[in-house]
Formats: C-alpha cells, sequence, structure tokens
C-alpha cells in the first residue's frame, strides 16, 4: 500500500458511541481511504459500541480497535491525523505535536462543557470542525491537510497555543442546514470574517485557559481567585504567614471553617460547565472540592481553570469545609471543600506515563472487572520503576515507605535504651567483608577496593576499640547474580554488635526483644498506613511469639514432612519457606530462630561450637518462612582468626588492620545483619523486594 499514514481516533475519558461509530461507517472509511490514509487505530474506550466486521482485503482500509491505553502519546506521535470529541484531553497533546485534527461536535452535548471547549478551539482557527458526526465524512473529503501550518510554540510561550496557526481552506458543516447546507465549504476568506470577533474575543481564554490554564482574564472581576501562580513568586519571594491544613487533618468537628491546601489534581471531573470536582491528594489522604458557579464567589472562567487543570498538578485550594449528607466513596476524607480560591502551583504534563489510578488497583479489582468483562490497565513492575517518581505517589506506596520509616526509628530508639551506640563506617574497603564472589569490585587512586558487603569488620573493630555495643543503618552492596523477589544488589542493613558475658543467646535475646518491640510498635502505631497497603496489596498479620529451634530440628522437621536436605548444607528458599509453614503450624508462630548451623556454611569470622568443631555458635531468624537475619559469636582470638581466613580463601593481607585489632586483646562478643527491605516485605506481606526499595538496584537495574 506504500507509505503508512494512519488516522487516530480518542474518545478520551468517557466513550460517545456516536463518534466512534461515526468514525467506523463506510462513508467515512471511504473518506479516509481517498484522502490517502492507510490505517485508522479507533479508541473504543467503555462503551456499549460494537465494532463492525474488519476489512484486510488488498485495498482497503484496515482497522484497529482498543481499549483505553497509557500509550496514547505514541499513538499520537505516529498519527497521520487525529480524530477527536470535543472533551477530550488529547487535543492539546495533538495540537503540541502539530498533528492536523478534527474535533467533532456532538449535538446533542451542545449544552455540556465539552460542547463550549469545542466553541472556544474553533474560534482560534488552527483545527477542523465537524458539527456533529454526521459531517465528518464531508469534513474529511474537503479538509485541506497539505496547507496545514504546524504548530510551533513561540518565544516565551511555553505550552500556549500559538496564535499565529491558520487553516488556508477550514471545513464546517453549518450550524444553520437551510443557509448552507450539511457540510458546506466554508472559503479562506469568509472564515477568516466569520471567527475574527470570535477569536478576538476569546484569544486569552483560549490561548491561555485551556491551553495553561488562566493566570489573568481582564473581563473577570474574580480573576484574583485562580490560576497559576507566576514563577517568581515561587522563588522563595514572599512570608506571608499563611497556614496549611493537611488533608489527612480535614474532618467533621472543621465544618464552616475557611481551610488552605495543598496537594496533587487527583482526579477533575466537570458535570456540566458549571460544576466541576476536584479530588485532591496529599500522600495518603484525598479530599473532594467542589467549585459551582456562583455569582460574586466562583466565575465560569475559574470552573474552566478547574477543568483545563492536568493530573497530579500540584494546587492550592482555598475554601469553607462542609459536611455531605451522605458518605464520601471518592476519597478518605468525609467532608468537602466548598472552593473559593484555586491556585495552581506546578502544571503536569497532560499525558502522564502512567495513571495513578491505574498503579493503585488491587488484584481484588483485576478480578471483579474481568468477571464484568471490563478491561483495566495494568501497570507492570518495571514500567513502575521507570516512572518511580510517579509510581511512589500511590497510597499504598506512601504507606510502605512510612512503615519502614517507623520501624527503623523504632528500632534505633530501642537499642538506644539498651545503651548501644550508633555508629558509621566506611563502604570503600580494601577487602571483602563477608567472603565470597558477591563484591563490587572498584579502582581507588591506583590501588584495589570494593563497596563493603557490610560493616562487620568495622563495627567488629568499634568493639576491639572498647565499645561495649554498637549497631549501623546503612547501605550494604552485593554484587547478587541472583535476580529473584527477595535480593537486591544494595539494600539498608541493620546491624548490630555487642559485648556478650557468656553465651552468644544473648545477642539472640536481643534480637527477640527488637523485633518484637518494632512489630508492636506497627501495629499499634501504623495501623492507617497497613490498613492502605492491605487495600492493594491484602495480607494477614504475622504472628510473631517468639521460638527457638537448633539447625538439626529444623532439618528433622524437614525430613518428616518428607524434605530431603543436603548434609551440613544451607537450606533452599523452598525448604525455608517449607520450615516457615511446620513451624507456624506446630507453634503458632511466623517468627522463628535457627541456631547452632554447620561451620563450613558460615563466614569466617564466626566462632565454632565447643562441643562440635562442625558446628558453629550461629543463627538465622525467619519471618513468613524466609531469612532476615544471620547473626553469631565472633572469633576473637587472632590466631584462630587468621586460620579460619585462610580456609575461606581470603587473602589475609588485605583485610590486615582488622586482623591487627585483635592482637590487642578484645571481648567475647557477637553481632547480627538484618536486610531492613526484606524485613518490610515479609510484614506486610508483598511478593517482591522491590516494592520497598525507594529505588531498587538488582541484577538489571542501575536507573533511576
Amino acid at each position: 500500500m506504500g507509505e503508512r499514514k494512519e488516522v487516530f481516533v480518542t474518545v478520551g475519558t468517557t466513550c460517545f458511541d456516536k463518534l466512534v461509530a461515526a468514525v467506523d461507517s463506510e462513508p467515512v472509511k471511504a473518506a479516509l481511504f481517498c484522502r490517502g490514509f492507510s490505517h485508522l487505530k479507533i479508541q473504543i474506550g467503555h462503551g456499549n459500541y460494537f465494532p463492525s466486521k474488519v476489512s484486510r482485503q488488498p485495498g482497503a482500509l484496515e482497522v484497529d480497535y482498543f481499549t483505553f491505553s497509557p500509550t496514547i502519546a505514541d499513538h499520537l506521535k505516529s498519527a497521520s491525523l487525529v480524530i477527536s470529541h470535543a472533551g477530550s484531553e488529547s487535543i492539546f497533546e495533538t495540537l503540541r505535536l502539530g498533528k492536523p485534527l478534527v474535533v467533532v461536535l456532538n449535538e446533542d452535548l451542545m449544552d455540556n462543557h465539552q460542547a463550549e471547549l469545542a466553541e472556544e478551539l474553533a474560534s482560534r482557527k488552527h483545527l477542523f470542525i465537524a458539527r456533529g458526526p454526521h459531517l465528518l465524512a464531508v469534513t474529511i473529503e474537503r479538509m485541506d491537510l497539505e496547507l496545514l501550518v504546524p504548530y510551533k510554540p513561540g518565544e516565551g510561550e511555553g505550552d500556549q497555543i500559538n496564535t499565529s496557526l491558520k487553516l488556508t481552506s477550514p471545513c464546517e458543516g453549518s450550524a444553520n442546514k437551510q443557509e448552507k447546507g450539511e457540510g458546506a465549504l466554508i472559503s479562506k476568506s469568509k472564515a477568516k470574517k466569520g471567527t475574527k470577533k470570535a477569536a478576538q474575543r476569546h484569544q486569552d481564554r483560549a490561548a491561555i485557559s485551556l491551553a495553561r490554564g488562566s493566570e489573568y482574564d481582564e473581563n473577570d472581576p474574580l480573576s484574583s481567585s485562580y490560576g497559576n501562580i507566576p514563577l517568581e513568586d515561587l522563588q522563595s519571594k514572599f512570608i506571608t504567614g499563611r497556614t496549611w491544613t493537611d488533608v489527612g487533618e480535614l474532618c467533621a468537628e472543621m465544618k464552616g471553617e475557611t481551610v488552605l491546601i495543598r496537594g496533587a489534581a487527583q482526579a477533575i471531573r466537570p458535570t456540566s460547565k458549571k460544576i466541576v470536582f476536584l479530588v485532591v491528594r496529599q500522600s495518603m489522604s484525598t479530599v473532594q472540592c467542589i467549585l459551582v458557579v456562583t455569582k460574586d464567589v466562583i466565575s465560569p472562567q475559574m470552573v474552566r481553570f478547574a477543568t483545563s487543570l492536568s493530573k497530579e498538578s500540584i494546587v492550592d485550594v482555598e475554601g469553607v469545609v462542609s459536611v455531605p449528607d451522605k458518605p464520601i466513596t471518592g476519597a478518605t476524607q468525609q467532608v468537602e471543600i466548598q472552593v473559593r480560591k484555586l491556585y495552581c502551583i506546578s502544571r503536569a504534563v497532560p499525558n502522564l506515563p502512567i495513571n495513578i489510578e491505574d498503579a493503585s488497583r488491587s488484584e481484588t479489582e483485576f478480578k471483579k472487572a474481568e468477571e464484568s468483562g471490563e478491561q483495566l490497565v495494568r501497570v507492570g513492575q518495571d514500567t513502575r520503576l521507570n516512572n518511580r517518581g510517579l509510581d511512589l505517589r500511590t497510597p499504598a506506596n506512601q504507606a510502605i515507605f512510612r512503615v519502614k520509616s517507623a520501624g527503623v526509628n523504632k528500632g534505633r530508639q530501642f537499642l538506644l535504651s539498651k545503651n548501644f551506640v550508633e555508629i558509621f563506617t566506611p563502604k570503600v574497603i580494601a577487602g571483602s567483608s563477608e567472603g565470597g564472589a558477591e563484591v563490587f569490585k572498584l579502582d581507588y587512586k591506583g590501588k584495589p577496593a570494593c563497596l563493603a558487603q557490610s560493616p562487620q569488620l568495622h563495627k567488629q573493630m568499634a568493639i576491639c576499640g572498647g565499645f561495649d555495643r554498637v549497631f549501623e543503618v546503612g547501605p550494604v552492596f552485593r554484587a547478587e547474580n541472583s535476580y529473584t523477589h527477595r535480593h537486591l544488589c544494595e539494600f539498608v542493613g541493620f546491624d548490630v554488635e555487642m559485648e556478650i558475658k557468656e553465651h552468644y543467646y544473648e545477642v539472640c535475646d536481643i534480637v527477640e526483644e527488637l523485633f518484637v518491640e518494632i512489630f508492636n510498635h506497627l501495629n499499634d502505631n501504623c495501623s492507617k498506613e497497613l490498613e492502605v497497603i492491605k487495600r492493594q496489596y491484602p495480607f494477614q498479620p504475622i504472628k510473631y511469639s517468639p521460638k527457638r529451634l537448633t539447625y538439626d530440628e529444623g532439618v528433622r522437621m524437614l525430613k518428616e514432612a518428607g524434605v530431603e536436605i543436603e548434609p551440613m548444607g544451607d537450606l533452599s528458599t523452598e525448604a525455608e519457606k517449607k520450615l516457615g509453614k511446620l513451624v507456624s503450624d506446630k507453634y503458632n508462630t511466623d517468627f522463628f530462630i535457627l541456631t547452632k548451623f554447620p561451620l563450613g556454611i558460615r563466614p569466617f569470622y564466626t566462632m565454632p561450637c565447643h562441643d562440635n568443631s562442625e558446628y558453629s555458635n550461629s543463627f538465622d531468624v525467619f519471618l513468613r518462612g524466609e531469612e532476615i537475619i544471620s547473626g553469631s559469636q565472633r572469633i576473637h582470638d587472632p590466631e584462630m582468626l587468621t586460620k579460619r581466613a585462610e580456609q575461606c580463601g581470603i587473602d589475609v593481607e588485605t583485610i590486615s588492620t582488622y586482623m591487627e585489632s585483635f592482637r590487642n586483646a578484645t571481648r567475647l562478643h557477637g553481632g547480627f545483619g538484618a536486610g531492613l527491605e526484606r524485613i518490610v516485605m515479609l510484614f506486610c506481606g508483598l511478593n517482591n523486594i522491590r516494592k520497598c526499595s525507594l529505588f531498587p538496584r538488582d541484577p538489571q537495574r542501575l536507573t533511576p
């Protein structure tokens, strides 16, 4: 067929079946084919329209149908012509891309805000107008695509629609059918005369209010109550003394009070040209704001400004708190704000890479939609992580990282109350801190170095330096080749080291006390956050009465359940999960410690067991059947430590300063290390550790 020329039909956020049916009709498809177009893409949305049979025969227009897609912008870019109804948000993106655009007015909606938007756009003279789906074919037949001047932003105009855009021969069906007849062609000169006054009257309102949001309308006495805040005024120019109220604090007791809030415009829902609902989100909380055209309070221009806002734009809203008679289902706060002032602080692009509503859906919502035949957009993990700055705005993500913060801070408070000292150790070191090949190597001023696999060596040296108890919260680096649900190449380590008087069980005691304290704190003080997480990622609360078993006891339980374990070997992921299930069923807990592991599977600094050198004074801690902590008594004798390091293949010269620390005598000591992301993942019953890392680093991801 030669060069591929696509026509893209978008219905925006609402499906207008008449438009879709008109485009899908034989006259329109024939007109498009005659104009040289080869492919037609129709967005059928969620309406009741049933597509016609598609012809794939040579010499016919190829047609594809699809529902809503997060890649609308890609369709627009590849299209040679765009057809849209008057209410679609894609109109402005199409103009920015310089694409020919046909806007179709639905005569049944002439009193609706979509029609008003289209009328104002028509006065700008830079697109084709079909007054009703029935006039679409003749519009396509007569429009002059060759002489269309592409859209190019003028200097300093930003996103403002360039007023120099014109059509040399605009085609328009006459509103007065008796005078011109349906679909009559208007000449260039007549079109200029017919739209000159309208263009002058609507120049500022159409160009600024619709494309950017009104900053000023000299014809509106209420223009100071809304608009875009100039950048100059946002450069720390004023200290006004105003007080902003957190959205999450809005409640029925504030009825009648005037409040000022700031947040993201999560949803904009105009119900007519006089009423618009605006849902504003701040972190995990949302509130419904209402603008109703009211004399001396809210002008029609202000409602249009609110309608023109793009989703996720940051806005300031001032208004009066009211309490509706019926429960509000579309927001967390059970109050509304009757808007008096509305200002845009930062405007988002019209077509976001991901929709926050799509990214916030639960599996339950997807199942219900599937059962009802509705198709919802599912945002994949890679798409989320590639657009993490948006993905983090979902309520569940906001809650996850608040739980993570609350947990680590409670852990700090507990350890400080037990006389631990927080330390900060180097992350660039000369040799491996754990042994093995999972090391990121680098050049350090001509010398070989690596990123610390843990603060292990330095926290032990701190004990040698006279500190009784130390801990650190900081980054840990592992050159993992495992691309699994629970491994990362960089994570937040929660590391503890302490003097022991007699037995390494003293360290186990601290572990149990610490994590019971953290879990209690999260359940008691983060109930709101946990409920938000449950809404998107349902989970059962953990049972965490501590239980201790030896390695041999755990292996015996697995063998009795028919699970084969390699003699003196480490537990596989499957074995850990099975053991977690067995312990939960038998002891009614998801939180247990396994002690006395074989020495051969532990790091070189682990103290051998006194009665059997094949075992060690070590332990692992498990939560929901997965390891979260590894710990042990450390070797404090320099000769034994040197021998063990050599047995494990470690070049002693690379850790010579560490080894020398023990020649000056040191205390018996032990400790443990935990991965914060894995703890949060398992506490919240999440299926992937990447959900708990702000910007994850794994074997395949180094950005963003």
